[in-house]
């Protein structure tokens, strides 16, 4: 089981951790599928970087990311510990979905649900994929969000920091080494250039940063935040815009099972303990943040688990502190040079 955390649903500081156990490894695909969604006049994604890794281990990303992301080191337990940067928390005020033909009416629209233009998405695409295919290096990841076959989504992740890609390794579902042979096109694609800027006069932008959906053309664009929590949030919205609309009920809580196959749902607004309240030793996690209610059951949606780290001890959560070893991502935490 990994763990991971979302914060707060405003901007904040957080020390999180992204926490795996060693024997999820895996297989890398031999050939790499390349996104081929576009429209007329726009930029693909090239992968002119002079270094691509596809689904890499994570002994390969922790090797990147000790070498080319300053700040990065590894723990005591054998974690990665990684800085996101300026922004340590996610970034709502942001967060735009683009108004389209699809969406138009089925989206509340408000202060939360912001909307942007198609010319503006466009626009940040384009920034995004001409500052990635300037990068040295590029990381795509290949994953499922949720665990039922029937519901699940392939999501594909193109990024420019290891941590990155370390970080949704845990966070979706990782296929089979049969199924990533077989992956294919991605349902949807997260492109992350959060290391540039959104153009703050971009229609629609507020600031530097900007998050963004489109549903139509299946993407989601991050510039401006280097928080991995973007990704985990972002994978959540899609979801929770396409599970209504297959039938079945998208729940922002978490959930365990006891002994006798009785499962409890704990619902919560981020940092409220949802994560400490389903990780109990008496009972098996199912999952702490995403899940979904079908007829047949409920599923989690994500791979892992994202874990605070605030006043995090053996005693009180055993099943989260243990979990921080290799392959578990610690993220803008304070640690000790010397002892880590």
């Amino acid at each position: 089981m990994s763990f991971f955390y979302d914060d707060i649903d405003d901007d904040n500081d957080n020390d999180d951790a992204a926490l795996e156990p060693p024997s999820r490894s895996r297989t890398k695909a031999p050939n790499l599928q390349m996104p081929s969604r576009t429209t007329e006049g726009k930029s693909q994604l090239a992968y002119r970087s002079h270094t691509l890794r596809n689904n890499a281990s994570p002994a390969l990303l922790y090797q990147d990311a000790l070498r080319y992301e300053p700040g990065t080191a590894i723990s005591s337990t054998g974690a990665l510990i990684a800085t996101s940067g300026k922004k340590t928390g996610r970034s709502p005020r942001d967060k735009r979905v683009v108004e389209e033909a699809s969406t138009v009416d089925d989206v509340w629209w408000g202060p939360v649900n912001k909307k942007l233009s198609e010319e503006s998405f466009s626009v940040n695409y384009e920034r995004a994929v001409n500052y990635l295919n300037t990068r040295d290096r590029l990381y795509v990841f290949d994953g499922y969000a949720g665990w039922d076959p029937k519901y699940r989504i392939k999501v594909r992740v193109v990024c420019a920091r290891a941590y990155h890609a370390l970080f949704m390794n845990n966070m979706l579902i990782r296929p089979t080494a049969e199924e990533l042979e077989n992956f294919g096109e991605p349902d949807f694609t997260i492109v992350n250039a959060g290391q540039f800027p959104a153009n703050r006069l971009t229609s629609g932008m507020t600031s530097d940063t900007s998050v963004a959906i489109s549903f139509e053309r299946k993407q989601m664009v991050i510039l401006g935040t280097e928080y991995a929590g973007e990704m985990k949030k972002g994978v959540f919205t899609v979801m929770h815009y396409l599970m209504p609309k297959a039938g079945v009920l998208s729940l922002h809580s978490s959930c365990n099972e006891g002994p006798d196959g009785d499962v409890s749902l704990f619902f919560g607004l981020s940092g409220t303990g949802k994560t400490t309240l389903s990780a109990d030793p008496q009972r098996l996690l199912i999952g702490d943040d995403e899940h979904v209610w079908t007829e047949s059951g409920v599923f989690n949606i994500e791979g892992g688990c994202y874990a605070k780290t605030i006043d995090l001890s053996a005693e009180k959560e055993p099943e989260i502190f243990n979990a921080i070893r290799f392959g578990s991502v610690l993220e803008n935490v304070i640690y000790d040079d010397s002892s880590r």
